[in-house]
């Protein structure tokens, strides 16, 4: 049963409303509004909060409602999706700890927007901003599973926001045509290196090398591709590295499973490397097109630093910077730039902008504009510079112009 008690301070008068709350040790919560009007209509609504927050007995701190989050993520998937990898889990769970040690004042069906705008200044002042983001982020996601699961019954988090910093707010730096060709030639030559160990190492690297060029695929996505994926005019993208490169798993998410298709050079060249310097399918557990001599997949890292980088410095792509006072040579380009290489090699055959999303395997489309807005803006702009609007018009298709010479 919910009361009304007047209270008189040095401040004036405020109404205090105390209301059944099983979440407490007394039995009862106590909220405080500075007119009548306000208590009332709380009082009035309290009983429709009620119902909600005791739909299900077991939520009833933030505690709860984060780890039943966590709990979906596992074992469920949010909003029709998989199920997260061990390691994205792993993230979470670190999210959460850091949430979890934020002193709540109230139980979960409770908490309003100004307890959430609190919560913010506490990230803000004990956090990047990039956490501080992260944080607040995986904390509205809770919250909007426990909407849908009639835990809550509204959505506090909406207008509380943290502005962090993007990857999108630098233009990608993308490898021209002439130079990744030099790439390509410099693989060519490394294969054929009259040093038996480096013509060793780059049988493998090479065909790495092109697949990266030819489809976009991520990293951590061409290094386990399995040789049944790999058809006479695609590959199919499922299966990634974990983060931790520990594992195979799915791709991160379902968008970034996707048909790519492969040039006939491509295609060759990786098929002969598989067939000449292969390992034995009893080693080659997981079927893989790239595999060690043991049988595991490539690390990214010994990839990209032996590898690609490698590749770099034979093709002249190296840069002199200036790094804690000393000058150094670092390559120009990193094994990501042959992804975003291809995307404006799409952008330029005027590929539409729903095909690039899919073949770069984006779950969102603002992603692909994010990241090549600049590009589409550019292409677009040569395509029209010659043309305005009018010009595209059949100016006599009801009469004789008008318009005065």
């Amino acid at each position: 049963m919910s009361d009304i008690r007047k209270r008189s301070g040095a401040k004036g008068s405020t109404y205090q409303v105390r209301y059944p709350n099983p979440a407490t040790k007394s039995g009862y919560a106590y909220a405080s509004f500075e007119t009548r009007k306000e208590a009332l209509e709380f009082r009035e609504n309290a009983a429709g909060r009620k119902s909600v927050s005791t739909t299900s007995h077991s939520i009833r701190t933030v505690a709860d409602g984060l780890q039943k989050w966590l709990d979906v993520c596992e074992k469920e998937g949010r909003n029709g999706r998989d199920p997260v990898t061990s390691d994205t889990l792993k993230h979470y769970e670190w999210r959460v700890a850091h949430i979890e040690r934020y002193e709540w004042p109230k139980a979960l069906h409770e908490l309003t927007t100004p307890d959430v705008v609190e919560f913010r200044s506490w990230l803000l002042r004990n956090f990047s901003l990039d956490v501080a983001r992260k944080l607040l982020k995986s904390f509205h996601s809770m919250v909007l599973e426990l909407i849908t699961r009639g835990v809550l019954d509204r959505d506090i988090v909406t207008g509380v926001s943290i502005r962090g910093t993007s990857r999108y707010d630098e233009p990608v730096t993308i490898p021209t045509e002439a130079e990744v060709l030099a790439l390509l030639s410099a693989a060519d030559r490394l294969a054929n290196s009259k040093n038996a160990q480096t013509q060793r190492v780059w049988k493998r690297y090479r065909p790495i090398l092109y697949l990266a060029a030819d489809t976009g695929m991520r990293p951590q996505e061409y290094l386990v591709v399995p040789d049944f994926n790999l058809t006479d005019t695609d590959v199919k993208v499922d299966r990634a590295i974990e983060s931790s490169g520990l594992k195979i798993s799915v791709t991160k998410t379902p968008a970034g499973r996707r048909l790519i298709p492969v040039s006939p050079e491509t295609r060759d060249l990786v098929r002969h490397y598989g067939r000449t310097h292969g390992v034995p399918s009893s080693l080659n557990k997981n079927s893989l097109l790239f595999p060690t001599s043991s049988g595991r997949w490539q690390d990214t890292r010994n990839w990209r630093k032996r590898g690609f980088y490698a590749a770099c410095e034979e093709a002249g792509l190296i840069d002199v910077v200036e790094k804690r006072g000393k000058l150094v040579e670092v390559p120009r380009y990193s094994p990501y730039s042959l992804r975003h290489f291809y995307a404006s090699m799409l952008i330029e055959e005027q590929v539409n902008l729903k095909r690039i999303q899919k073949l770069m395997g984006h779950e969102k489309i603002e992603t692909t504009l994010n990241y090549y807005g600049h590009l589409i803006e550019r292409k677009e702009d040569e395509a029209n510079r010659r043309t305005g609007m009018l010009a595209g018009l059949d100016r006599r298709a009801c009469g004789e112009s008008v318009a005065r010479p």
